[in-house]
């Protein structure tokens, strides 16, 4: 029996004006997602367990089987572990955004989150600039993708409160800065990155072609290293963690699956889907489940892209789900379950706590299944898993 689960990030949303009081998902094109409700089950699960983030380190941790409020630290030891960073027990990881701010103080707003989705290459420049420029053997930077990188404060403050830049798009920055206000250093650091950012050739050449500048660093998600039992430990499968962003990747670090990195795998719209689906499928040869997950519908959402996300949700639907579906012909038995990690709406542009939708089928299994496509809706007429972590038992079991 091999197992799969396919991750449309951010999938979930409200209802919808434009949309004649339709989410996204019911106004996408889903055939293979709706084929996967039709043929076998479809519920909901609470992901984000109360007095948790809504985050997708809290959703993703839960989706494969581990309780986030008994592990999870923060998301920033989870995405140093997928650059190899080496963390010790007093170490603390921040995730380090490059981002656009805009204004003049005390009205400064941060107008991107991701600073135009500044390019890897770019990105890649001014963070190793920013290390040996305002860095120390106290605060490392280490690149990422995209907009998205680490910063390790060695024997550094865990007890800081930090705001993710994508829960205030369109914002003055000044309220979330006084919070963080309890940490000198981390603001004398902010303060320094943005003298050096500021007149950066990056930045300008960026600026020049009419592109948002990469002029500040924000952190957040802070943690130390965490323990997790080995993925296998748990479940007695092995198996493959596919994904283009560094959360998953270190995830998949931390519970011993074998990352596999698809050449062109970006986190958007214009992602190696192919790449994906094959590297899934060649993993199915030697591993028991593989945990695919793609980022585009939550990036389109985060930036209030209404039909980009209908279109990401289409593209999952069919170069994801569709080709998985059909290459998994050839496997034998199998079950797949198919859901957003988390909801995150057009209309808020962040993450909210609804249980999110499932789907499971399996070759095994003999359902009757539901009508009304894979939704919101169509996944209140299943089964509520209160406790998202027990989800994978579903499948699996």
């Amino acid at each position: 029996m091999k197992y799969v689960i396919l991750i449309g990030d951010g999938m979930g949303d409200y209802p919808v004006d434009s949309l004649s009081g339709r989410t996204p998902l019911e106004a996408a094109k889903t055939p293979n997602m709706d084929w996967i409700v039709e043929h076998g089950e479809v519920g909901r699960a609470k992901t984000i367990p109360d007095g948790c983030e809504a985050g997708s380190d809290t959703a993703n941790l839960s989706i494969l089987g581990y309780d986030p409020a008994g592990v999870l630290t923060g998301r920033g030891p989870l995405e140093a572990a997928s650059l190899g960073i080496q963390l010790s027990s007093a170490d603390v990881a921040y995730r380090c955004n490059l981002v656009t701010l805009s204004g003049r103080e005390p009205d400064v707003v941060m107008e991107d989150y991701s600073a135009g989705h500044v390019s890897t290459d770019e990105a890649r420049t001014l963070i190793l600039d920013l290390d040996r420029g305002v860095g120390n053997k106290t605060f490392q930077f280490y690149p990422g993708v995209s907009y998205r990188h680490i910063m390790v404060w060695r024997g550094g403050e865990m007890d800081v409160q930090t705001t993710p830049p994508h829960d205030i798009t369109g914002r003055a920055v000044g309220p979330y800065l006084d919070r963080m206000g309890s940490s000198e250093p981390l603001l004398s650091l902010m303060h320094n990155a943005a003298s050096l950012l500021k007149d950066h050739p990056v930045n300008r050449r960026r600026m020049k072609m009419g592109e948002k500048p990469a002029n500040n660093v924000w952190f957040w998600g802070q943690g130390n290293p965490l323990r997790i039992t080995p993925f296998k430990e748990k479940t007695g499968l092995s198996g493959a963690m596919i994904s283009a962003v560094d959360l998953l990747k270190g995830i998949g670090v931390y519970a011993g699956l074998d990352v596999i990195n698809v050449p062109g795998a970006t986190g958007y719209l214009d992602t190696n889907y192919a790449g994906k689906v094959e590297g899934c499928l060649r993993a199915l040869q030697e591993v028991d489940f593989v945990y695919l997950h793609v980022e585009a519908p939550d990036e389109a959402s985060h930036s209030g892209l209404l039909d980009e996300k209908i279109e990401a949700i289409e593209a999952f639907d069919e170069k994801i789900v569709g080709s998985v579906l059909h290459g998994l012909k050839a496997v034998g038995d199998f079950r797949i379950m198919v859901l957003p990690d988390h909801y995150t709406p057009v209309s808020v542009r962040t993450h909210t706590r609804e249980p999110a939708p499932f789907a499971i089928f399996g070759t095994d299994r003999e359902k009757a299944g539901t009508n009304g496509g894979f939704n919101e809706k169509t996944a209140e007429k299943g089964p509520l898993v209160e406790e998202g972590f027990r989800l994978i038992r579903r499948l699996i079991d």
